[in-house]
């Protein structure tokens, strides 16, 4: 049993947002992920868009947190070492109807406080974006929005609070809460927390969470969104992330470029969907091609589309976030319902998950010493020649190259273990090898080798992501090389 002031649950960006956050004061927190690794829920397959504010109705808890998270999240990107562009975004129209519509966004974002935002001509616009669409008339520029690497973020958060004090436990999934005196009880498979306070920051598991102690204020409606991945050699056609102007719920199709230099298309927007439905269609590929040719008729085909994957939004019944304390759990503190903008909104949802703690009795004093920063990585595909020499000469493992298309080393991956790497998607998503163009196809075997190395591991052992996702069922060199 254990006795922490602050359990959060949910590795996601905005469960390492606020761990982060309590771990600059005097308080004992335990972060409770029920995978095996950080983040492979919703924040995983985020698009890495960091909203300007002015989608979002004014009053609303999204309009209010993103336009304060856009900037919190400029500093902590820069804090933290984690890439992020601010390349600004068009959203554009093609009729007089939706050149109307960008006129409301236009007086939503001023309302919302949205700086330097500004209606433009299409002719302008396309001296921004020459690969623009030329029948754009009208575009919504917005100078603040940004692109981050969102797994590279939540990893970089959660690392600092770790750094900072928090206890992180993987492979805990929460059982059950129950009330206990002043405190709740958190079970989980292998221990129980007594906790002053518990954040429910569970992505998609919220709604159980809260169901746990009888609330059944959080109402979650999954909605599935399809990306596709486009070779690096794309990756100029655009600067600015270019919106359409979508009607309903989803912000529409996008054209996307990533912190990393790719371009990304989609997301679509299936409503209802389950919480399991992690899957891509011809469907999907056909919508995206043609919302984003639209856009941009230069994009290229199929061929250039090196990744494909799904993801589930988190949508709350109410079409808000759903931030604050439990109407029958005063100790349990709800972030739930957190889809988009939640990425930019996630720094400023952690300071509203502060003020409710302080609400709530939990006294924040700050540490005296506390690291607002991490070193940054070794990333060696960024560096000059010297540098790269320089390292070699230091550490041979900088010698040997394992994922030739992003250019990452044996030393990158061995450092990626020992900050917690335990299968080949923790690797990938803390080093990007098995990202580029052969999609693993060159490095996957050699990955293997290094974390079974490292992890003293048989191969038999290593999974892409977790129990279930075993790569070798069966060792036959052991067998005497049977299959050879």
């Amino acid at each position: 049993m254990s006795y922490p002031d602050v359990v959060v649950i949910g590795g996601g960006v905005v469960g390492a947002a606020t761990a982060r956050a309590f771990s600059r004061y005097q308080v004992d927190v335990v972060l409770l992920e029920k995978e095996p690794d950080l983040p492979w829920g919703t924040t995983r397959a985020n698009s890495g868009i960091v909203h300007s504010g002015h989608y979002d109705r004014p009053g609303t808890a999204k309009a209010r947190l993103c336009v304060r998270g856009n900037r919190l999240l400029r500093r902590l990107a820069a804090e933290l070492n984690v890439p992020y562009r601010q390349n600004g975004s068009l959203t554009v129209a093609f009729t007089p109807e939706e050149a109307a519509k960008l006129s409301e966004w236009y007086a939503r974002g001023r309302a919302n406080g949205v700086p330097r935002l500004r209606l433009i001509s299409g002719r302008t616009a396309a001296r921004l974006e020459p690969n623009l669409a030329k029948e754009v008339l009208r575009a919504l520029h917005a100078p603040t929005a940004g692109v981050v690497s969102p797994y590279e973020l939540a990893l970089a958060l959660v690392e600092n609070a770790v750094t900072n004090g928090v206890e992180l436990r993987l492979e805990s999934p929460v059982e059950g809460l129950r009330p206990a005196g002043k405190r709740l009880e958190v079970a989980t498979p292998g221990e129980s927390y007594f906790a002053r306070l518990v954040v429910n920051a569970a992505g998609l598991g919220a709604e159980g969470v809260a169901r746990m102690v009888g609330d059944e204020t959080v109402a979650l409606r999954p909605r599935r969104g399809e990306e596709y991945l486009l070779d690096k050699v794309y990756g100029s056609l655009v600067t600015r992330t270019i919106f359409p102007t979508a009607a309903g719920y989803s912000k529409g199709i996008l054209v996307i470029p990533t912190a990393e230099g790719n371009l990304m298309l989609g997301p679509t927007d299936v409503p209802d969907s389950g919480f399991e439905d992690l899957f891509t269609t011809a469907e999907g590929y056909a919508a995206i091609a043609a919302a984003t040719r639209r856009l941009v008729p230069s994009l290229p085909g199929p061929e250039a589309v090196i990744a494909s994957f799904a993801g589930l939004r988190a949508t709350s019944a109410t079409g808000d976030f759903v931030i604050g304390p439990s109407p029958t759990c005063p100790q349990l503190i709800h972030a739930a319902g957190i889809d988009s903008p939640g990425l930019t909104a996630a720094p400023a949802i952690a300071e509203e998950i502060l003020f409710h703690a302080q609400a709530a009795g939990l006294k924040l004093q700050k540490k005296r010493e506390w690291r607002r920063g991490r070193p940054a990585p070794v990333r060696f595909r960024e560096l000059d020649d010297k540098a790269r020499a320089a390292l070699a000469a230091a550490d041979p493992a900088y010698r040997h190259v394992v994922c030739r298309c992003e250019l990452v080393t044996e030393a990158e991956i061995v450092e990626a273990v020992r900050q917690g790497a335990r299968t080949l998607d923790g690797v990938k998503l803390r080093t990007r090898a098995g990202m580029g163009r052969c999609q693993g196809g060159f490095c996957t075997t050699k990955v293997m080798a290094i974390l079974a190395r490292e992890l003293d591991l048989p191969y038999t052992a290593l999974t892409k992501r977790g129990l279930g996702s075993e790569i070798v069922v069966e060792d036959l060199a052991r067998r005497g090389g049977e299959g050879r």
